[in-house]
């Protein structure tokens, strides 16, 4: 379960949760042990033959039978795709859920925009028919079919399967800032028991559902929609997703937006340090705004002594974990998984505050809350497919962070420097791909995407989950990227309240007219 690299669109201010992994730029300071350190240059990712093989014909030209499916318009298929894309109609089918509304207006069609919200793991499907088919600009939806696909092993796509509610209840309450020996060999038994049932229950799934096999089955949907060209919507992972479909198809790449950009170049320790360093700078920017305010739970005139003051709250929890009103109590793990939800949205600070107030006073509930919907569990005790998905398809993509415990030891100082808050939990909880049953098959990979129309990324200076260092070092690899940042605090930034933002994104995706390079928006 490697939730440090699971990333969230709109964070706890919607319904509609989107998803992320983490990332670092190649192009940003390293800290700690590898400080001063220069990096390996990434492998460059190659882009496949532009003629279709043959053997993928068959794919390639399958009919998608729509239904409607719920009210407003919205339509639904399944299409099918290869297992294996090494031996395509020969290693079994995969099915995949897509789901569309198509456009409402006038003013000319534009074709099809498909949408993801990131995770990985997180519903494409859901995001469209809750959020994206009904909340995008009206005049977007007007001109383009909306369009969703659940990626390979997600929610309605033979999704990854690990573990049942009670098993993933322990799983989330396991203590991430071991003490001792004695700890750590829990925290790794907890790892190796989640690894061991998603091998039971997903089988040879775990072996394709690649961010590189996803990229694939995308293109196969764009020639079904009858696209000549790609043009999409990627949010926090979706920008992984988007990057990496344009290194693959650069000529097929239309207009795409990457928001809240990943940076492919980096490894997977590096990806999850830098990410800590992104939670401590909006964890910084709240602490501020807390110690600022009367209804402040934690004790501090300062960001500083803000923080201390959670750090003395968060190690009363591992002593003496809270009750909460129902058999599972608020441990450490579970509190600081819900403060970390609400970095994802400024809009979720002022709720922060009072559940941290509650729990100060004993009543752990509201913090219980924070995290059960961060987890994706429900007021029944299950889980959806959120997190089996994520680790499986993050650990599938990069090789682990860490090898071992005494590896994690060896860099707990420079996660330590990224987050005093957080960087402990987040280091440890690094370590679960060490032992994921499926050796990965993806590595870092630099993406320039040659000959590609002009790619939009965004970055958000003060994101938590995706570090704006990442969307610059995106922009840079890309042969036609174009950086447009957000000067503001939360993860993502279209659709969030910047006009300048909205109007910049709109302008690109209905004339085509990308922004020059490094504009910026507050």
């Amino acid at each position: 379960m490697d939730s440090s690299r699971l990333l969230r669109t709109t964070g706890l201010a919607l319904a509609v949760a989107g998803l992320l992994t983490s990332g670092c730029s190649s192009g940003g300071p390293a800290a700690g042990a590898d400080a001063g350190r220069a990096a390996p240059r990434a492998a460059l990712l190659q882009p496949l033959d532009e003629e279709i093989p043959e053997e993928l014909k068959p794919y390639y030209g399958q009919k998608l039978r729509w239904r409607k499916c719920g009210a407003d318009g919205f339509e639904c298929a399944r299409m099918r795709a290869p297992l294996d894309y090494g031996k395509p109609g020969k290693g079994g089918d995969i099915e995949l859920a897509v789901a569309r509304k198509k456009a409402t207006g006038r003013g000319g069609h534009l074709g099809s925009l498909l949408v993801n919200p990131g995770g990985p793991g997180g519903s494409a499907v859901d995001y469209l028919r809750t959020y994206a088919g009904i909340g995008y600009p009206q005049e977007v939806r007007e001109r383009y079919d909306m369009v969703a696909v659940d990626p390979r092993g997600v929610a309605r796509s033979e999704p990854v399967r690990c573990l049942p509610g009670r098993q993933m209840d322990a799983l989330t309450q396991v203590d991430l800032t071991p003490d001792d020996q004695a700890e750590v060999e829990t925290l790794v038994e907890a790892f190796r028991g989640f690894a061991q049932g998603c091998q039971r229950r997903s089988g040879e799934l775990l072996g394709h559902i690649s961010t590189i096999d996803s990229a694939r089955d995308m293109d196969v949907l764009r020639e079904l929609l009858g696209d000549e060209k790609l043009n999409y919507v990627g949010a926090s992972y979706g920008t992984f997703l988007g990057a990496t479909y344009a290194g693959l198809f650069p000529s097929r790449s239309g207009r795409l937006v990457l928001d809240g950009a990943m940076d492919p170049a980096l490894s997977a320790r590096r990806m999850n340090r830098d990410q800590t360093a992104g939670f401590d700078t909006a964890f910084t920017a709240f602490a501020e705004d807390c110690a600022g305010r009367k209804d402040c739970p934690l004790e501090g005139g300062n960001a500083q002594e803000v923080g201390e003051s959670l750090q003395r709250f968060f190690r009363k929890l591992d002593a003496e974990p809270l009750a909460t009103g129902e058999d599972r109590r608020l441990t450490e793990s579970l509190a600081t998984t819900a403060v970390i939800a609400a970095m994802y949205d400024e809009g979720a600070w002022a709720r922060l505050r009072e559940e941290l107030k509650q729990a100060m006073a004993g009543k752990g509930e509201g913090l219980l809350k924070l995290s059960d919907l961060y987890y994706e569990r429900g007021a029944d005790g299950s889980y959806s497919n959120l997190m089996p998905a994520n680790s499986a398809i993050n650990c599938l993509d990069l090789p682990a962070a860490f090898k071992g415990p005494e590896e994690v030891r060896e860099h707990l100082g420079s996660f330590r420097k990224a987050s005093p808050v957080f960087g402990t939990g987040l280091a440890w909880e690094a370590l679960s791909c060490a032992y994921w049953p499926v050796e990965a098959t993806g590595k870092p990979r630099r993406i320039e995407a040659e000959g590609a129309d002009p790619i939009l990324v965004v970055g958000t200076t003060r994101d938590p989950a995706t570090p704006y260092v990442w969307a610059r070092s995106l922009a840079d690899q890309l042969r036609s990227g174009r950086l447009l940042t957000y000067v503001g605090d939360g993860h993502t930034a279209y659709g969030r309240g910047s006009h300048c933002v909205d109007s910049t994104i709109n302008g690109y995706l209905l004339e085509g007219k990308a922004p020059s390079d490094g504009k910026k928006c507050g």
